[in-house]
């Protein structure tokens, strides 16, 4: 097997890590049991969250023990943001969250054999902990000169906000968890993106005070895209995995639409896929950018494993039958749904003229540009070409008793849905 330091860093997966030849070191004289941590600050996990799960599923597909741990102490608490104080999510919220990203958690590890990965909750190690043996024990260990040098802390400290004590001592909470897990475990390495690095790095001195053992840590890159954004943001927020809250069908086309500049890099950070699979889509890029094969494969291949082989398909169908390369009254309502909600819309009562549908959406700028469009062979309705720009659709077309997919050319689609029908 390729040397798994070697195979991070061919991926772009460590930003910074500690010493590294003591790393390489100790996955060679492994297993290495290695922690990550979420923090259910929100009703589920989303892209980022998704870059450090898979990180360390690599580890432990390299015969590595993986600890995924949820904070439901820490999230009561929340990481300090750069810009302003998180507002406080009442305990019964985060408990309920932290239900939900452990069931989140279990599809991407596995728990069984002898690196059998263990899902853990920090409460359990805080809920009962007094605030005198907190400042005795853990507290004394900090040195306040350190703490406020991370990035987030320092900015706060600089703005007319200031930071909160809650907030400030979270570093204290994540290194406490980092000894907690070593204690009882024998965890010696975490894992985490690049801007938690002061949060890492106190867990490891913490450590090496109490202890007096020296652990590693290794940080992830936070990823942009090549047009400047951020990854993983849409316009409407979030890439969640919670298909309730991303459908399956909109996670399928994120990755469909990457960019051309983005394709190579996100593909060797999400996929386990070997470097010569994604050597040779890399150079199907290059040659034949149009095609979109990275695109197709990571989108399938993602889609697969965060909402299964059943959805992909799903998704998959959807998409070419919204372009007339599959039966759309096959698809089933939700994927129908999720497809149609990232189209222009229009919403009427009952079914009008095809030339006013396709104004009203804006394929057509007017209804005289919607009737050449008719004339012209260029106007779809449900897949089916539309002689007649006057005609109305009955309700028999509506897909679902609802609605109606217009399309005009090939590539330009809109959805109606009819609310009185």
């Amino acid at each position: 097997m390729t040397d798994i330091v070697d195979d991070l860093q061919w991926r772009g997966l460590i930003a910074v890590s500690t010493d590294e030849d003591a790393l390489r070191k100790a996955f060679a004289d492994g297993p290495v049991t290695v922690y990550v941590g979420f923090d259910p600050t929100a009703p589920s996990m989303h892209l980022g969250n998704l870059v450090q799960i898979l990180t360390v599923r690599r580890l432990q597909q390299a015969g590595h023990r993986p600890l995924a741990l949820v904070g439901g102490a820490t999230g009561l608490i929340g990481d300090p943001k750069p810009t302003s104080e998180r507002t406080l999510n009442d305990p019964e919220v985060v408990a309920e969250w932290v239900g939900r990203f452990q069931r989140q958690l279990e599809p991407y590890f596995s728990f069984d054999g002898p690196n059998a990965a263990i899902v853990v909750n920090n409460l359990d190690w805080t809920s009962g902990l007094s605030a005198i043996e907190f400042l005795r024990d853990i507290g004394k260990h900090f040195r306040v000169n350190k703490m406020i040098a991370k990035e987030a802390v320092s900015r706060r400290l600089n703005s007319d906000q200031g930071i909160s004590y809650t907030e400030f001592s979270y570093q204290i909470l994540q290194g406490m968890d980092f000894l907690k897990l070593y204690q009882q475990y024998g965890c010696t390495m975490q894992t985490g993106g690049s801007d938690q690095w002061g949060n890492l790095t106190a867990g490891i001195d913490l450590i090496h005070r109490v202890e007096g053992e020296s652990v590693h840590a290794l940080a992830t890159p936070l990823l942009t895209k090549a047009d400047g954004t951020k990854f993983g943001k849409t316009e409407g927020g979030a890439i969640w995995l919670d298909p309730e809250m991303y459908s399956p069908y909109a996670f399928y086309q994120f990755w469909l639409n990457t960019d051309d500049r983005d394709i190579s890099r996100f593909s060797r950070i999400f996929s386990f896929r070997s470097r010569e699979e994604l050597q040779e889509l890399e150079r199907q890029t290059e040659e034949r950018p149009q095609a979109r094969a990275a695109q197709r494969a990571l989108a399938e291949e993602l889609t697969t494993l965060v909402h299964g082989a059943g959805q992909c398909a799903a998704a998959i169908a959807a998409s070419k039958a919204l372009f007339g390369q599959g039966d759309l009254a096959e698809l089933d309502e939700a994927t129908l749904q999720a497809a149609l909600a990232e189209l222009p819309a229009l919403t009427v009562e009952e079914p009008v003229a095809v030339a006013d549908l396709f104004a009203g959406t804006g394929l057509a700028p007017s209804k005289s540009a919607a009737r050449r469009t008719v004339k012209e062979g260029g106007a779809y309705v449900n897949n089916v070409k539309v002689a007649d720009a006057e005609a109305v659709p009955a309700a028999d077309d509506l897909l679902h008793g609802r609605w109606l997919v217009l399309r005009r050319g090939k590539r330009n689609l809109a959805a109606v849905e009819v609310t009185g029908a």
